[in-house]
């Protein structure tokens, strides 16, 4: 599988789909066919429009949307993305809130490299701003790097996370979402080892597989049952002619969005029908909840060859991390190095990718740590993307962190947060 042209084909099915989709809208929507009552060419017009839109929207970064937030003092205030720290992969970006001085909350998140792009947190991004300075890692899409930029492990990615945190300083707070988590949880390991002075005030981590042996998904059963050999021949591909990657072995995002879609084939089949028929009735816009939902789900990005399969195989079957024997160039990184930053873990009851018990399994590698720095959460009737971007976000787990985080503030006095940080298991 690894040459280009498999890559290019998937590209051409993918594009011709989108022109088939185009056509058909055109095609249904003449005039003339208006004095037709068959009632095929509107719902050929709507398959049309809904095929065009979702297959152009899988190559298309999706913008950031946040262009202002309101202030205390009522007035809005306009949102600038600014670049802090620029690499070849990924760069660390802040939301500049104007004419608001800077705000005693830091907080950087730590967006997953997962198929998705760092967008996928626009609503987390969104309700946190109004309360805190917030950065987000950036991650670029494998197949627009040149293959001249080098390779891009899981071990890169740590050092990279280890910048961000250095270029921030010690009173940042840390949010890792999903993926990232256990390796932002070495990056601070590693900070503590070799420049105690830059480690975060707090790390929160939210729906990561640091032990992903604690409790069995589908996407843990997956780990185990293929081989890296096998793996590595069947879907990894190097980026063809039309990005500035071309070459480069890269984990495509339209095979992960593949999986994506086939863990929830029905559910998705249903709301792309429902939109369909919405179109026709002339009841969706541009704006609607299913277009806001897929405009994001679908927009998928490539992930190096090196990074994808040293995460299948470092995180998930060796288990570097849970059995606290990860290493970063040559380095063995000690979870127990930490002693002073907080942290927290965070996970939903119905997260069926990071299912409970795989996450809070970081605070028993947090030997070095009182345990009144410690803090977990069990949300009840969360799924995985509720955690960090939906109603039980919102509602809970936002005041939670941000009290978290308060709590443990340089100054702040021995108290409880004002929430109650743990829950049973």
């Amino acid at each position: 599988m690894r040459y280009m042209f498999t890559y290019d084909m998937m590209e051409t099915a993918r594009n011709t789909n989108e022109w088939l989709g185009a056509t058909a809208r055109a095609m249904a929507s003449y005039p003339a066919f208006a004095l037709s009552m068959n009632p095929v060419l509107p719902l050929m017009a709507a398959w049309g429009e809904v095929t065009e839109r979702s297959f152009g929207r899988m190559v298309a970064k999706p913008d950031w949307g946040i262009r202002s937030i309101v202030g205390p003092d009522g007035t809005d205030h306009l949102v600038d993305v600014k670049t802090v720290v620029e690499k070849p992969f990924g760069n660390l970006v802040q939301f500049f809130v104007r004419r608001r001085a800077p705000m005693a909350r830091k907080i950087m998140l730590v967006a997953p490299m997962s198929g998705h792009y760092a967008t996928l947190l626009r609503s987390t991004v969104a309700s946190l701003l109004p309360d805190a300075d917030v950065y987000v890692t950036d991650w670029h899409n494998a197949r627009d790097i040149p293959v001249s930029a080098g390779k891009f492990d899981i071990e890169d990615y740590t050092l990279y996370l280890v910048d961000f945190m250095r270029a921030l300083g010690p009173e940042v707070n840390v949010i890792a979402i999903c993926q990232p988590a256990p390796l932002t949880l070495a990056a601070t390991a590693y900070l503590a080892a070799e420049e105690p002075a830059a480690q975060p005030r707090s790390l929160t981590l939210i729906g990561g597989p640091i032990d992903p042996d604690a409790a069995a998904t589908e996407v843990t059963d997956f780990g185990r049952r293929v081989t890296m050999g096998q793996l590595e021949q069947t879907v990894i591909q190097r980026v063809g002619f039309k990005y500035k990657g071309a070459g480069r072995l890269v984990y495509p995002g339209l095979m992960q969005l593949q999986s994506f879609m086939s863990m929830n084939a029905e559910r998705h089949s249903k709301a792309f029908a429902e939109q369909i028929m919405r179109v026709a009735r002339g009841e969706a816009s541009d704006h609607d909840a299913h277009n806001r939902f897929y405009d994001e789900y679908l927009a998928v990005m490539d992930m190096t060859a090196e990074f994808y399969l040293s995460t299948v195989e470092r995180i998930f079957k060796n288990r570097e991390i849970a059995k606290n024997e990860f290493t970063v160039a040559g380095k063995a990184v000690d979870i127990g190095a930490i002693t002073q930053v907080a942290v927290m873990t965070v996970e939903g009851a119905n997260d069926d990718i990071s299912a409970p018990g795989q996450c809070v399994a970081a605070l028993s590698l947090l030997t070095g740590l009182p345990d009144a720095k410690k803090g977990q959460h069990l949300e009840p009737g969360a799924g995985h993307y509720g955690i960090f971007a939906g109603k039980s976000w919102r509602l809970n787990i936002r005041p939670l962190v941000l009290s978290f985080i308060d709590a443990n503030a340089d100054g702040a006095k021995a108290r409880k947060p004002k929430v109650s940080l743990a829950s049973s298991q």
